[in-house]
């Protein structure tokens, strides 16, 4: 069966082994191939499955695409524990060990001045929801079953939930707003993102902060601590936070031409920075 090479992220080398067991895509041991002073985290997968075409399509079965991402982030994760390890795009793949040289080669210079600064580095996300049972106050809404008396009574219903949404939404920007500045101030460097679709992430409540923060892993207790004295501070809304991640959101890209689902010849490389918070 023929076989590509697929990597998961470039660092640089480390004395601590990966876990003994520690398998990738397609169920394949990941392994370390060394150039020019840095490493490529690699494993072999099918081409039957990673062609380009095999996987365009594979990219539109959810399931699959979800295993994938597991198995991609499990080796980012456990290489995150012995180094600082910039992470490829998922389903970065090339045709041989040739042509992941020549990836790191046209890189390199990007690769080594994002390990310099990142170096010691870790991420952490935190997201702030408005809970359901604020974003809809008990007393903005009839009892069910209630029928207004009049259009008036109608009209001022509206406006009374209206208002009480607005309300809440302002409080919850307030409570975003200090506490990513509180937070800010305890981290190197910050990312905000796009608030999370509640749809697509199935997670309760509206999310009103979605944020990266990059934290030295010597300090990252602190940081924990300091998330977990505000999770109580103010009723109504929920804090998360995950972690501590490979730096996602601060590696950039390598402003490679390859799109995921297509094999690289050594030419372009695939983005670094993407990845799961």
């Amino acid at each position: 069966m023929t076989g590509l090479r697929y990597v998961y992220a470039v660092c640089r080398p480390f004395g601590t082994p990966l876990q003994a067991e520690l398998t990738g895509v397609a169920g394949a041991p990941a392994g370390l191939l060394h150039h020019h002073g840095l490493v490529a985290v690699v494993s072999t997968v099918p081409e039957a499955d990673f062609g380009e075409e095999a996987l365009k399509a594979h990219l539109e079965d959810l399931d699959w695409l979800a295993a994938t991402a597991r198995a991609h982030q499990g080796v980012v994760d456990a290489l995150t524990t012995v180094t600082t390890p910039l992470p490829l795009r998922l389903a970065t793949v090339f045709r041989d060990d040739s042509a992941v040289r020549v990836m790191i080669e046209a890189r390199e210079e990007h690769f080594r001045a994002l390990l310099d600064r990142l170096d010691g580095r870790v991420e952490w996300g935190v997201k702030v929801y408005a809970e359901e049972a604020a974003a809809e106050p008990a007393g903005a809404a009839p009892a069910a079953g209630a029928k207004p008396a009049s259009g008036r009574d109608y009209l001022r219903q509206r406006r009374a939930r209206g208002q009480a949404k607005e309300e809440t939404w302002q409080r919850a920007e307030r409570f975003a707003h200090a506490l990513h500045a509180r937070l800010s101030a305890h981290a190197e460097d910050v990312r905000l993102h796009a608030p999370q679709n509640s749809a697509l992430s199935q997670a309760s409540g509206l999310n009103v902060l979605n944020a990266a923060y990059l934290v030295p892993r010597a300090h990252s207790e602190e940081f924990v601590e300091l998330v977990d004295r505000t999770k109580d501070e103010e009723p109504g809304f929920r804090v998360e936070l995950t972690g501590p991640w490979a730096a996602y959101s601060f590696t950039g890209d390598t402003g490679g031409s390859g799109d995921t689902g297509e094999i690289q010849d050594g030419q372009g490389a695939a983005d670094v920075g993407e990845g799961v918070s």
